[in-house]
């Protein structure tokens, strides 16, 4: 029997502090986690003992139950064999993680079947709810459409790149191909500036600005109330209260003029309305991050227009892909200084 080495969670912080772990990468997925009276013994993956150590937690041993190891696609297809051929090669065989939660897109085939694929795809992937992405997002708030499919708990803890972000995954859309992004403002050099974050939702860039790369304050303006009060509890959860001023509402009433020293602009496809706001708060000399959903062949020439007719005077830093978006077109962000 092979044996790793474990740690012991309290039940009644299982439901948080193991979603946190399997984030991190801590918990060896090989292995199955097990009960010791009230107490769970969470298997450590190979390596990353210190880790834990460094966490405060004391480390065992013991016998590694091993998890079947035929990949999860595998084994959720065997699983499911017995539904109809044309159901079983329309189930997804692609998912994200938010914590213990988990998200597919589901063809409508599936859906006469949903109670039973839910159940299969909790059991075999570890999670205590599973939901559907039915018709993506919609409307001005960005509101997903989602269906839950097992399970009754949607709040989920996300960690990304030394952020944790807390939502409700069938209220809130969280934009997981905007990782890189999200990163560099990590990376970024805020010392001593004033940000504002026109468009924050549950504090996507906020907080990776607020945390690491220095800025002095940051005001998140945020009109989606579910995604206010998220942005409030995640300035909290990591730290950064003191730095974060919340502002409910849209973001064309924000006060004051050319105070901002850097703009972050994070929507797409209407953002140039908002352009003349973020022209207004900004200093001279400061940056916008201004995001755009733009056909790939034209991307260049359409920011410069989009500033110019605003009647900017401005430098186009640089621009980076952000994602593809649609077929020829792609999600930019492009790094502009006001002169």
């Amino acid at each position: 029997m092979r044996f790793t080495k474990q740690v012991r969670i309290g039940s009644s912080e299982a439901a948080d502090v193991i979603p946190y772990l399997l984030e991190l990468g801590l918990v060896d997925r090989s292995a199955k986690i097990s009960k010791e009276g009230d107490r769970r013994l969470v298997p450590v993956t190979a390596g990353r003992e210190n880790e834990l150590v460094e966490m405060g937690y004391e480390l065992t041993e013991g016998p590694a139950h091993t998890m079947e190891r035929r990949r999860p696609q595998e084994r959720i297809v065997s699983e499911l064999s017995d539904l109809p051929p044309d159901v079983v090669s329309a189930l997804p065989m692609k998912w994200e993680f938010a914590g213990d939660v988990v998200t597919v897109k589901m063809d409508t085939r599936c859906f006469p079947y949903k109670e039973r694929i839910g159940e299969a795809y909790a059991r075999i992937l570890g999670v205590k709810t599973v939901c559907a992405d039915v018709n993506g997002v919609a409307g001005e708030l960005r509101i997903p459409s989602t269906e839950v499919l097992y399970g009754n708990g949607t709040e989920a803890v996300r960690l990304e790149n030394g952020i944790l972000y807390e939502f409700d995954v069938s209220r809130i859309m969280f934009a997981s191909g905007n990782v890189d992004e999200r990163c560099r403002m990590k990376e970024l050099d805020c010392r001593g500036e004033t940000v504002v974050d026109m468009f924050a939702g549950i504090g996507y860039f906020t907080l990776p600005i607020a945390k690491f790369a220095g800025a002095r304050r940051v005001f998140a303006c945020e009109k989606n109330p579910d995604s206010y009060g998220y942005l409030i509890k995640n300035a909290e959860r990591n730290g950064v209260s003191e730095k974060v001023i919340p502002m409910f509402g849209d973001n064309r009433n924000i006060p004051g003029k050319g105070f901002a020293d850097r703009v972050i602009m994070g929507y797409v496809q209407t953002t140039s309305l908002f352009l003349p706001k973020a022209l207004g708060i900004v200093k001279r000399g400061g940056i916008i991050h201004y995001h755009d959903t733009l056909y790939v062949n034209e991307h260049k020439e359409k920011i410069k227009s989009i500033f110019a007719v605003a009647g900017a005077d401005f430098e186009i830093e640089g621009i980076r892909e952000v994602k593809s978006f649609a077929p020829s077109v792609s999600h930019y962000v492009a790094d502009v200084r006001i002169l």
